[in-house]
């Protein structure tokens, strides 16, 4: 090699355990001393840079250190380059023939594998280099399906393996694998769940949260110092949404169920959303946010798709409930011009778009079907008993009612008291001329956010179990505890209650109710009224 020539070299080096590399013999510092090693005992090279991917599979070619490597090649700045072993270069056999048969040829790119004994300047490549490039590829395919095998194993034992766990929950500090509930993103999820049960639309519950300054759970996850980044979220959006909201009343990890297994992704491809009945779900692995009744009503409510309710004019409080009796379609409300929404009547919504042809008009007013209803509730309600009784007995079972370990609240103080430290500090240095004042007002905004964050969940954790309220708050059950009656019907009473309503032409309203397992069938679920259907 003539002096006349030198080649300027990048030394290229990558890990990744998702490969089964060996910890200590693929290390990076192993590698980058290998090489370091053999660029002085050759004398041949000028190292120019060294490029380092630790933690990209070798099965794809996008990796930053590769690119940048790439970058200096085609800008003429290095035109030698050096692995420990083929594998590091690559575990994809079409790709990896592709740059070294292609590609180095065409820039002039010298290759050297020290431990395969490759060095394209000296000889030809071998005959087996293609088969050597398959049984790394095919050994990096070994490895990705025992890992798939490992994470699914662990999935199926209700072992929790996300990097990130859904808001409300945190990972176990005794146990990784473990949830334990997040007290003071807990109540949000709670909060969400009791406003949608009252009728408010989700993007309503995500304009009431956004106007009450509560940060959206990407932005938690950072400010409680999580390394997060929502790939479905544009750079920009920093506030509650309708679909954050959609996913937290549809996530069945609030009542107490492990669900993973959503996503698939095969080596070098793009992870694939699976089917909701292949999703691997394993019940009871950890504390539940929201009760079972609140679970069942809110999905219930969401099968029904109403719009957004305006509760003070009480419109559409039976919308989603009300059925024809023989078409089985939804009624639809007609209220007069310039009348009160109390003088609507309902009509088989087959009939309004279609004609009696298909079906007849099952009409029956607002009034007459809410004096009907209103009538039923109360004879149910007078055969429940003490009310009060039973509203404590299921109170003291509520998730609101779990009182928080020490730990949590001395782990929450400890991150607090580090927060204002560091706070202090940044002021401290921009006195010392450490930072600009640009640098000093962001750092401090940063943990102005961190620290309310912090105050906040510890105001959560710190206030007694008895002057929490006890459920969410609830202005209609209030009333009933507090009158032992059903003094007007409003939507969360109606959502509570009832199941379904079918009007039918014979002056009949059959009315199924949802709670025939709590009342020790004193009442049925299903109960026919011919009053006043006319």
């Amino acid at each position: 090699m003539s002096h006349n020539h030198p080649y300027y070299a990048a030394a290229y080096i990558r890990l990744s355990r998702e490969d089964g590399d060996k910890a200590e013999s693929d290390s990076i510092a192993n590698q980058k001393k290998l090489i370091a090693d053999f660029i002085k005992d050759s004398g041949d090279f000028t190292l120019y840079d060294t490029y380092i991917d630790d933690g990209y599979t070798g099965t794809r070619f996008d990796r930053p250190a590769f690119l940048r490597m790439l970058t200096d090649i085609e800008t003429g700045n290095i035109n030698c380059v050096i692995v420990k072993d083929l594998s590091r270069f690559g575990r994809d056999y079409i790709d990896t023939g592709k740059y070294l048969e292609r590609y180095f040829p065409e820039k002039k790119v010298r290759f050297v594998s020290i431990t395969d004994h490759i060095d394209s300047a000296r000889q030809a490549y071998d005959m087996l280099l293609p088969i050597k490039n398959i049984f790394n590829e095919q050994y990096a395919r070994d490895i990705s399906q025992k890992i798939h095998a490992s994470v699914s194993t662990k999935q199926k034992a209700g072992e929790f393996i996300g990097a990130f766990p859904s808001y409300g929950y945190q990972k176990s500090p005794a146990d990784k694998n473990k949830l334990v509930i997040d007290e003071y993103a807990a109540q949000i999820v709670r909060r969400i769940f009791d406003l949608y049960r009252q009728g408010f639309g989700k993007i309503r519950i995500a304009g009431i949260l956004n106007e009450e300054g509560i940060v959206c759970p990407s932005e938690y996850k950072k400010l409680s110092g999580q390394r997060y980044r929502n790939s479905n979220r544009l750079n920009t959006t920093s506030y509650w949404t309708y679909s954050t909201v959609n996913r937290i009343l549809q996530n069945e990890m609030y009542i107490g169920n492990m669900v993973q297994g959503k996503k698939f992704q095969q080596m070098r491809g793009k992870a694939k959303a699976k089917d909701p009945a292949d999703w691997i779900v394993v019940p009871q692995t950890h504390e539940a946010i929201i009760d079972q009744t609140t679970w069942e009503c809110v999905q219930d409510l969401l099968k029904r798709r109403t719009r957004t309710l305006r509760l003070d004019r009480n419109q559409g409080v039976f919308a989603g409930f009300l059925k024809c009796g023989d078409c089985g379609r939804s009624l639809v409300k007609k209220t007069p011009a310039h009348k009160a929404d109390t003088e609507s009547v309902y009509y088989c919504g087959t009939y309004v778009r279609s004609g009696r042809q298909f079906c007849t008009p099952h009409k029956i007013p607002h009034t007459v079907l809410a004096d009907i209803l209103q009538r039923d509730l109360q004879i149910l309600l007078n055969s429940t008993g003490d009310l009060q009784n039973l509203a404590r007995l299921a109170l003291s079972a509520h998730p609101c009612a779990r009182q928080p370990s020490e730990s949590e609240v001395q782990k929450t103080q400890t991150e607090l008291d580090k927060v204002r430290k560091l706070k202090k500090a940044v002021y401290e240095d921009y006195q010392d001329g450490l930072l600009s004042k640009e640098e000093c007002l962001s750092y401090r905004q940063d943990y102005q956010k961190k620290e309310e964050l912090l105050a906040k969940r510890l105001s959560a954790l710190s206030t007694p179990s008895a002057s929490r309220p006890a459920l969410p708050h609830s202005p209609w059950l209030s009333r009933l505890l507090s009158t032992q009656s059903v003094e007007s019907l409003d939507r969360q009473t109606i959502a509570a209650m009832l199941s379904e309503i079918k009007v039918y032409e014979s002056n009949t309203v059959k009315i199924t109710y949802r709670f025939r397992k709590n009342t020790n069938n004193r009442f049925p679920d299903t109960y026919v009224q011919d009053r006043g259907a006319k």
